[in-house]
């Protein structure tokens, strides 16, 4: 899934000579590692609402960026940082009244139960510090994800994040499930499924001497195609863990903030109770925060004989920019618009399906929907050369969109949440001019 829509180098003899020497530039400094998207990358210079504008001045619709989820550089986000950044920017160990008031109303927006938070910088470090904190709480070190789950960089966390490339290791300790799969399997099975697989992976550890510590999904299951429903199915699988000794660990880094239209947080369309939640991207709308939300108990004794302390995790610049993203969500009523504009979306890719037969499933939940593209709708074999096209047939009519799954053949649609029923339409004429030219 890593590699889906990167540029590659057979792609390079095809650019103009500038952009040859810019990505030249890039290779010589960054080094290997780095991935670009679309077959011709693009030059980004600038942003504003869900759009974003290259260096010749061309401008592109957003249909992807999940950090940016009230829109790029919106106006009441940047002035509270600069206002903040002018005033003071330190660290946690002194009292400031702004981090706590911000600590107060991100926990209030959880279940009562999930009170306390802990501050970090990315989503990689909140999931690094819920498994040392899921550790010292169980007594274990087992670890159970999703098969092509994405849950971060860490040393730790890449042990579980499979999604990152056959290269790098899955540690003893994981155990992978297949995500849920309720297009190739009937919906009113799919609870049972998912938890049985989590069952055989309690049971597996166990037979091998390791006790399991956590099951930690993506609420969303982005990575893995994104698997929305049906609500409730993830029940059966989370009282397994609890049963084991195990925590329920929920990552809201990209399901959370009212990305789903049900509510703030994607785990509460399942009717479970997490006993950690770790949350990044979206929550400084491109200002580098991220934290981890917990239940006092889980965490009371870790507190007590382990030290924490991060030097920019929950500083006053990211307090304000916190702050201002959950008054423009309140304000600007961003939960209930992902919702309208989710299901106005839907509806259009429905429509769509009905034309084009490389559609082969359409699944999601408010601004996060996935469309599955086939070869053969009946044997609903996985079009990824297909998907491939229509990703960049989409960024050559200056629409961007990416792909998932592990057929690497679903659409991600995940745009700002400002994004109106005017932009899904723009976003749905692009879509049908790609599909009706293939």
């Amino acid at each position: 899934m890593a590699m889906v829509n990167a540029f590659t180098a057979d792609d390079f003899a095809r650019l103009p000579s500038a952009e040859q020497a810019l990505i030249e530039r890039r290779q010589r400094v960054l080094g290997p590692a780095y991935r670009l998207f679309y077959e011709r990358p693009l030059h980004i210079v600038s942003g504003e609402g869900v759009w974003l504008k290259d260096a010749e001045g061309n401008r592109y619709l957003d249909v992807y960026n999940n950090v940016a989820s009230m829109g790029h550089c919106h106006p009441k986000v940047v002035d509270a940082i600069v206002a903040q950044t002018r005033t003071l920017n330190t660290h946690t160990r002194y009292l400031h009244e702004s981090i706590i008031a911000y600590a107060e109303d991100l926990t209030a927006t959880f279940p009562s139960d999930l009170s306390q938070v802990m501050f970090t910088c990315t989503g990689s470090e909140a999931n690094d510090l819920a498994v040392r904190i899921a550790r010292h709480a169980t007594g274990g070190t087992g670890i159970i994800a999703t098969k092509l789950a994405y849950h971060g960089l860490t040393s730790a966390v890449a042990e579980f994040s499979p999604s990152l490339g056959e290269f790098v290791d899955l540690g003893v300790h994981v155990r992978t499930v297949a995500a849920p799969d309720p297009y190739r399997n009937p919906p009113e099975t799919v609870a049972q499924r998912f938890h049985d697989d989590v069952q055989a992976a309690i049971d597996d550890l166990k037979r091998r001497g390791i006790k399991p510590a956590l099951l930690i999904v993506d609420t969303i299951f982005s990575s893995d195609g994104v698997v929305a429903g049906p609500q409730g199915f993830l029940k059966q699988a989370v009282d397994a863990i609890h049963r084991a000794g195990g925590l329920f660990v929920a990552d809201e880094v990209q399901p959370g903030f009212g990305r789903t239209g049900d509510a703030m947080w994607g785990f509460l369309r399942h009717d479970v109770k997490p006993d950690i939640v770790t949350i990044g991207k979206p929550m400084g709308n491109g200002y580098p925060m991220a934290g981890v939300i917990l239940r006092p108990e889980v965490v009371a004794e870790f507190g007590a004989r382990a030290r924490y302390f991060n030097t920019f995790g929950g500083n006053p610049v990211a307090a304000a920019a916190g702050m201002a993203v959950l008054n423009v969500i309140k304000d600007e009523k961003l939960v209930e618009n992902a919702r309208d504009v989710g299901n106005y979306l839907q509806d259009g890719l429905r429509r769509l399906a009905k034309e084009f037969a490389q559609i082969g499933d359409v699944r999601g939940a408010g601004l996060f929907i996935g469309v599955e593209l086939v070869a053969d709708r009946a044997a609903k074999t996985p079009a990824a050369a297909v998907t491939t096209k229509i990703v960049n047939g989409l960024r050559d009519r200056r629409i961007l969109i990416s792909a998932s799954g592990p057929g690497a053949n679903v659409l991600k649609i995940r745009p700002p949440l400002v994004f109106s029923r005017d932009n899904a339409d723009t976003f749905l004429t692009g879509l049908h001019d790609v599909l009706k030219a293939l």
